[in-house]
């Protein structure tokens, strides 16, 4: 598994020799840059699988893909062209995402410690899986991950490459709106983790607090911080292409991971379909009436 590390490390490096002699001017840094984000991202995850491999807890991928974020976020950071007063919108982005990618990790790592066995998502791929498991697992669950990571940032290394001056008052707006979802992913998480720690709430479902309005609202406040820093991407030029993070991510949790998997797990428990009747999927609502 080093050595298909290092494969790839050297297969992306090279493409960003390619670029940076093909091409000229801005496309070549900024193309560049973009594929030494991956390189890290990659090569960070990469130590992470050998790790995991080591204590034999492939689940890990979990709490380092918060941990991806911010290695791209401080690495994009540290790439910027500009002056130190130019760092203003970088230093406020990057910081969002330290703070976002941190508090994921601590969430999920803390999950980790108090499981004794491996999440049975990844238990049961490798059963499915042909040929050799650990290049599988390294390629279709690690290195997709840092991809995925990669694409998801593309607002944030946009962002850092690019801005420079004052903070606008829709950029502020941004921050806004970041700051709510954070806030509905931090109670929506901790309201849950509580209800799950009472042994007599075991098999039971969370129906009160914020769930009582989002049967996901900490999904609802995970999206909601992407597209406040898509918001704050939109002040810089050529900020459009900052969508690319929250629209795939946001496709991501509504039909591939998130959402849609909980909700299979739920069907068939006990009150499930009455709750899903009278309760929002994502947006937190009112609940409906019967």
């Amino acid at each position: 598994m080093a050595i298909a590390a290092i494969v790839v490390f050297f297969i992306l490096w090279a493409f960003s020799a390619v670029a940076t002699l093909v091409r000229g001017g801005i496309f070549s840094w900024v193309f560049t840059d973009f594929i030494l984000c991956g390189v890290v991202a990659a090569a960070f995850m990469s130590l992470v699988f050998l790790y995991a491999e080591r204590i034999k807890r492939y689940d890990l991928v979990d709490a380092a893909w918060g941990m991806t974020f911010i290695v791209v976020a401080l690495f994009s950071f540290f790439m910027q062209r500009g002056t130190v007063l130019d760092f203003d919108l970088q230093l406020i982005v990057t910081t969002l995402i330290l703070l976002w990618g941190g508090r994921l990790t601590w969430h999920i790592l803390r999950r980790i410690q108090d499981s004794k066995t491996e999440d049975a998502r990844y238990v049961e791929l490798r059963k499915r899986w042909k040929g050799n498991v650990r290049f599988n697992t390294y390629t279709r669950i690690y290195l997709v991950q840092a991809l995925l990571a990669l694409f998801i940032s593309i607002p944030v290394i946009h962002i850092n490459l690019f801005a420079g001056g004052n903070v606008s008052a829709f950029a502020w707006l941004g921050v806004l709106v970041w700051v709510i979802g954070f806030w509905f992913e931090v109670v929506g998480d901790k309201q849950l983790r509580d209800f799950l720690s009472q042994p007599e709430n075991k098999g039971k479902l969370m129906t009160s607090g914020l769930w009582k309005y989002s049967r996901h609202p900490n999904y609802f406040g995970e999206l909601t911080q992407w597209w406040g820093i898509f918001i704050i991407c939109l002040t810089i030029p050529y900020g459009l292409v900052g969508i690319i993070g929250p629209a795939l991510i946001s496709y991501l949790i509504l039909f591939v991971s998130g959402v849609s998997l909980s909700e299979k797990r739920f069907e068939g428990r006990t009150g499930w379909d009455a709750y899903r009747k009278r309760t929002s999927a994502l947006i937190p609502l009112p609940p409906r009436k019967p």
